[in-house]
């Protein structure tokens, strides 16, 4: 079912033809393009030892993997005020009016979905609430390897701030073009959003030091003041921030274990082929790892897909990077009979970002089960949902649209239920209680209940029911 065409001079996009078969989820799961899973093993060795490390030597082992990892020398990891604040001075104007503009469209959005609190009355005398707290604290991480993402600060930040969290930290990787410090787009972007507690971490080292805190120390220039730990992390980064989210998981709620980014475009013949390559490129962009998939029912639509690639990768700036993620397995064309089975592998694949490029796209999106985001027609890009849509570009990967949401404001919010019942509620289902306790073999519970009435129990009998 498999094929791939190779030149020199354009991308292989491999094509997967499932014309013909009449495959279940299980194996529809097993055909599409995905990365095999790489040496997990080692990874996660790598990250138990930074999180050994960060644990038991604080700040001194912050200085040491700085040193390691971003070549930089540094004593305390936190951004000094004059340096945020300095970097929003030094802003491009325009970098600055698309932030701003940014940032307006993902309140709007953030807004519109915090939650309402419930109450409910089962009965006369009984009322069970439930009520949206936000987080304490939270630590968001913007990466910044392959590019810079400012677009990150502010999908993590807004939805934070809707929520209501009182307290937000940020961390990004320290430049060596910098003295030492993120990126100063990175800082900008968080002066924008009124954040001041930067620190220059990158990778797993600042998922650990978010999860445990780092105590206050001292050393030969003074004190070190100390990093209080978070109650949630979020943000995107490589497989070992990946894995340090997932190890820490528990000690702190994270978003996602985010894997490379991926793009899915369904499309028929009617769809413009070098909307689609564009599009295709525009993730590639991000990974050599990142997917880019399209899944169509037109062969020629296919070939046409092809040759816009190899035009357009060949133009590009970062062309070797998305030559090599056009190439790889996780990347290509899967041929189906009809729309209807494209929806369905489209389902099985449940991209981070799917494109529909048909007739009556808003009619098959809304057929649509599995996806983090969801861009409708021709004029709806995921670059759209990267910068300004409003929505969040935080979303699941590596199939995980399956069952997980992407960031939200629910995401730094917990449900507290409220439970008040009067005397006479509690009577009206004391004989319920008593009977699933005894069912479960917890009399336990039936005595909590039934000790409230004793009184009432001696004087005249068991409570009214």
């Amino acid at each position: 079912m498999t094929s791939a065409a190779t030149t020199a001079s354009s991308p292989a996009f491999r094509t997967i033809d499932l014309r013909g078969h009449a495959l279940g989820l299980a194996e529809l799961r097993a055909a599409v393009p995905r990365l095999t899973a790489g040496d997990g093993a080692s990874v996660e060795e790598a990250v138990r030892g930074i999180i050994s490390q960060v644990r038991g030597s604080g700040f001194s082992a912050l200085t040491a993997l700085a040193a390691k990892f971003d070549g930089v020398r540094q004593r305390h990891p936190r951004v000094p005020a004059e340096a945020i604040s300095g970097a929003l001075a030094g802003l491009d104007p325009e970098v600055r009016a698309a932030l701003e503009e940014s940032i307006a469209r993902a309140r709007i959005f953030a807004a519109a979905q915090v939650p309402a609190d419930v109450t409910v009355h089962p009965a006369q005398g009984a009322s069970v609430t439930q009520r949206w707290v936000p987080v304490g604290r939270v630590g968001l991480y913007v990466p910044g390897g392959l590019a810079v993402y400012p677009s990150s600060v502010v999908m993590n930040v807004v939805p934070a701030q809707a929520a209501g969290v009182a307290s937000i930290a940020l961390a990004s990787p320290p430049q060596k073009d910098n003295d030492g410090l993120p990126h100063p787009t990175i800082l900008a972007a968080a002066a924008l959003l009124g954040i001041d507690e930067v620190y220059a971490i990158g990778g797993a080292q600042a998922i650990v030091t978010f999860a445990y805190g780092i105590p206050a120390a001292h050393d030969d220039a003074g004190e070190l003041p100390a990093i209080a730990p978070v109650d949630v992390v979020t943000g995107p980064g490589n497989i070992f921030v990946a894995t340090a989210k997932r190890l820490v998981k528990g000690v702190v709620g994270i978003d996602a274990e985010a894997g490379p980014t991926e793009i899915a475009i369904l499309a028929d013949a009617g769809a413009r082929p070098e909307f689609v390559a564009a599009d295709l490129i525009s993730q590639a962009e991000h990974d050599p790892r990142a997917g880019s998939v399209l899944v169509t029912d037109s062969p020629e639509l296919a070939d046409r897909v092809r040759e816009q690639l190899a035009i357009l990768a060949a133009r590009t700036k970062h062309r070797e990077r998305v030559v090599e993620a056009l190439s790889g397995e996780q990347s290509g064309v899967v041929l189906v009979d009809t729309l209807d089975a494209g929806i369905a592998v489209c389902d099985a694949y449940a991209a981070e970002h799917l494109e529909i490029m048909t007739a009556d796209a808003p009619a098959i999106a809304a057929r649509i089960r599995n996806a983090g985001a969801i861009f409708v027609g021709d004029y709806s890009p995921v670059s759209l949902g990267d910068y300004c849509a409003g929505s969040n570009h935080v979303l699941p990967t590596s199939g995980t649209a399956a069952f997980s949401s992407g960031l939200n404001v629910t995401t730094f919010l917990r449900a507290i239920q409220i439970i008040d019942y009067s005397e006479p509620a509690l009577s009206g289902v004391a004989r319920h209680i008593r009977s699933l306790s005894d069912a479960e073999d917890l009399p336990a519970h039936g005595d909590a209940v039934e000790v409230r009435f004793a009184d009432a129990l001696r004087l005249s009998g068991p409570p009214a029911l």
